[in-house]
């Protein structure tokens, strides 16, 4: 049932800022466009309500209990920044806005650092849910799949250091202009 949710929920976070991206550009209606944008912290609320009240009615905690914790951690961590990417990318077809840019050199493995900040976030935000997940059900016998998630948030956070300072030894060239 969880898995089913997490995935409703991603269907409706892209749901909503599209149809917020297109209200905004496309029928010119920028306040109610911001509405919906602004409703996408609705989903990872629905998320996490469906997520503690399946473990306090009894359920025992699995991958999917997990998947949500990082799933809610990259949410929020990330969230306005995958608004952004996608607000740009409108705002340049359908309202004249300027073209996206593709960042090379070091103004990209800054912006590696920055998302390595995010990472370390929604690492932190994930790993706080796990343990109130497993602090409101207060039976470690059914929340021992949780503790499962803790190496895989700092592995997750290792490899994007390791991309981070890839990119600042070696930055990324722009291509040259034939």
């Amino acid at each position: 049932m969880i898995l089913a949710i997490i995935i409703a929920c991603e269907i409706g976070f892209w749901v909503l800022i599209i149809a917020g991206l297109i209200v905004r550009y496309v029928l010119g209606r920028r306040r109610a466009g911001l509405v919906l944008l602004a409703l996408t912290p609705l989903v990872d609320l629905i998320l996490l309500v469906a997520t503690v009240l399946d473990l306090r009615s009894g359920a025992t905690a699995g991958t999917a209990h997990g998947l949500a914790a990082v799933y809610l951690g990259i949410s929020i961590a990330y969230g306005h920044k995958m608004i952004g990417w996608a607000d740009t990318r409108f705002a340049h077809r359908f309202s004249d806005g300027p073209r996206p840019t593709r960042l090379y050199g070091m103004t990209y493995a800054q912006e590696c650092w920055k998302d390595v900040v995010r990472t370390v976030a929604a690492a932190l935000i994930a790993a706080g849910f796990l343990y109130l997940l497993s602090a409101l059900v207060g039976d470690p016998g059914r929340t021992a799949a949780l503790a499962g998630f803790y190496p895989i948030l700092g592995l997750i956070v290792l490899i994007d250091l390791v991309w981070a300072i890839g990119y600042t030894l070696w930055p990324r060239r722009q291509p040259s202009q034939v």
